[in-house]
């Protein structure tokens, strides 16, 4: 499934509109980057099974500030005619509803480590620590 994402970065400088072109053209099913806006400050990203947070974290730990505005599906035209001609028929005999699994890019949560406070029953005469 292609999918068009924008992602609207904080971007100073040519130097920083060239790495982050670069850390979304290096991200996994990235098929085409450009910039999107008059002030140059969105990237458009066309995808297939690229994942949007992910790579919006990723342009947050190397950039600075971003945050995901849109995420659409793209259709091509031609394939969709031709699905449509098949699907009609399949429509009619047995409708079938196909759901796409929501993978999510979690950090791993840490375990809080606990401590417990023991207090000596026989403290020493020494004062100094």
């Amino acid at each position: 499934m292609k999918q068009k994402i924008v992602i609207k970065v904080s971007m100073h400088s040519e130097k920083c509109r060239t790495k982050a072109l670069k850390i979304a053209a290096a991200t996994d099913g990235v098929v085409s980057v450009a910039l999107h806006c008059p002030g140059k400050d969105k990237l458009m990203i066309v995808g297939d099974g690229v994942d949007a947070v992910c790579l919006t974290s990723s342009l947050r730990k190397q950039l600075c500030h971003a945050s995901l505005e849109t995420v659409e599906e793209v259709k091509d035209k031609k394939a969709e005619e031709k699905k449509d001609a098949g699907k009609k028929d399949e429509e009619k005999k047995d409708p079938k509803f196909i759901s796409s699994p929501i993978i999510c890019c979690m950090p791993p949560q840490h375990q809080p480590e606990f401590f417990t406070v023991v207090t000596d029953p026989h403290p020493s005469p020494c004062t100094i620590l």
